[in-house]
This record gives structure tokens, C-alpha cells and sequence, in this order.
């Protein structure tokens, strides 16, 4: 009767504690560099399954609101990024200590062409290249973006792609549909969008879609986007145009 009674309690704590995890925990902790280890200030923190962020204080110190098994990703510009699982031990304790590397930056030589003006402006105004792009609207932001090449075939070019197995696109939308839910979830978490606005190398994207870097640029020229937006763009304007993309794709699937 005895071992039954421990055996009872046993189970109710441990499913107590799966009830407990299962659940939103508010966790913390404190982000040093492993060569100094002194606190880092200003690192980006999001948690990849529930696309909600955090960032650092002078202390390195963050909290954020995590589920057992949820994946954390830091990054800040000139330290490797990382990621981090969030363990039981975590949620229980409430606090740890993450350690960032730096890492080194070789700068590579910028050439600048500089068009030859000759200063009559009529001239000039024919010596600089324009590109036929049209402004683009994106929701949240006060000011429009370019965007691809306006021609009649652009929107059969997006058609063409989402409804071909074999177009890159078609595969992409088909395949992500977890992911790009997280789209949505973005919008809802202005740290998450105060920080891809901020930032250029669609690392962030990558890792909240699940794909390589070197796929955005493709995704995009597939959802008929210009050159110079596609380089140009910041992260969030970048996510926005992928989101506005994955609304035409199931609207079009849809009807």
C-alpha cells in the first residue's frame, strides 16, 4: 500500500509539471560574450514557434515568453547568431546564461561609379537609368515601396508559377504552410517587427520560414518583385511582400 501511494504521487507531480509546461512561461536570462563575459546589450531574441521577441537591457538581461521545447533565436550584428532550445530546466529555474561569440568581419573594397553629370539638367536627367517599377502599398507602414516591373503579364506570371508542381513557388506555398502562418503572428509583435525593420540580411526570415537565405531572392522574383526592391528592402518590408504573395496564392487556390 505504501509503494502504491508513492507510486500515486509520482504520477501527480509529474503530470502537474507537463500541465505547468504546457503552458505560456514567462522565462528569463542573461546574454554574455564567451570571450569576455561581460553582458551584451541590444541582442535580438525571437522565439521561432510563437514568432515573439525580446531584447537585452545594459545588463544583457531579457524575459520572454516561451513554451517547453520552443527555439530561441539571438542574433546581433558582429556576434555569430544562435539558437537555443528552452529545456525544463529552464522553465523551472526561471534563469540562465547564454554566450554569444564574435566573430570577424573582413571588410571588402566598395567601388562607386559616379554617373558624369554635365550639369545642364535636361542631360543629366537622361544620363541617370530609371527602371519601370511601380510604388507598392504595404500594410503597417506609413510610406509605399518599389515593386516589380509593371507589364500586363505580370499577374499571369504569378498565376503561371502557383498553379505549376514544378515552379519553385508552387512547391514553396505548398510545403510552408506552418511557417508562413507565422507571418501573421508577426504582425502581432512590434518588438519582431521594430527588429526586422532594422535589419537587411534576411537571416531572421530565413530562420522563421525555414528556408536558406538564398531562396528569398527567388521567392520574390517569382512573386514578380523588382531587382532593386529584392536588394534593397529591409527585412520587413521583405516579410510583408512574401505575406502579400501567400494571400494572393490562397485566394487564387481558393476560387
Amino acid at each position: 500500500m505504501k509503494y502504491f501511494v508513492v507510486f500515486l504521487l509520482l504520477a501527480f507531480t509529474t503530470i502537474s509539471f507537463a500541465q505547468e509546461t504546457d503552458h505560456d512561461q514567462r522565462v528569463s536570462g542573461f546574454v554574455i560574450s564567451d570571450e569576455t563575459k561581460m553582458p551584451i546589450p541590444n541582442v535580438n531574441i525571437i522565439n521561432i514557434n510563437k514568432v515573439r521577441g525580446a531584447q537585452t537591457d545594459i545588463k544583457g538581461y531579457f524575459e520572454i515568453d516561451v513554451k517547453a521545447s520552443d527555439t530561441l533565436h539571438l542574433s546581433l550584428l558582429g556576434y555569430q547568431s544562435l539558437r537555443v532550445r528552452v529545456t525544463n530546466d529552464w522553465i523551472k529555474n526561471k534563469v540562465t546564461r547564454i554566450q554569444l561569440t564574435e566573430k570577424a568581419i573582413a571588410l571588402e573594397e566598395v567601388v562607386i561609379s559616379p554617373f558624369r553629370l554635365t550639369g545642364y539638367l535636361e542631360v543629366d536627367s537622361k544620363l541617370i537609368p530609371t527602371k519601370e517599377n511601380y510604388r507598392y502599398s504595404i500594410s503597417g507602414l506609413t510610406q509605399g515601396y518599389e515593386a516589380g516591373e509593371y507589364s500586363p503579364g505580370a499577374f499571369g506570371k504569378v498565376l503561371g508559377s502557383i498553379f505549376n508542381p514544378a515552379d519553385m513557388l508552387y512547391n514553396f506555398f505548398g510545403k510552408k504552410p506552418t511557417e508562413l502562418k507565422r507571418l501573421r503572428q508577426m504582425r502581432k509583435d512590434d518588438t519582431v517587427r521594430n527588429l526586422l525593420e532594422t535589419k537587411f540580411d534576411r537571416e531572421t526570415i530565413a530562420v522563421l520560414l525555414g528556408i536558406d537565405k538564398s531562396e528569398i531572392p527567388e521567392i520574390l522574383q517569382r512573386c514578380n518583385y523588382s531587382e532593386s526592391f529584392i536588394q534593397n528592402a529591409n527585412d520587413l518590408q521583405i516579410m510583408d511582400a512574401i505575406s502579400g504573395c501567400y494571400e494572393e496564392y490562397k485566394i487564387l487556390k481558393k476560387n
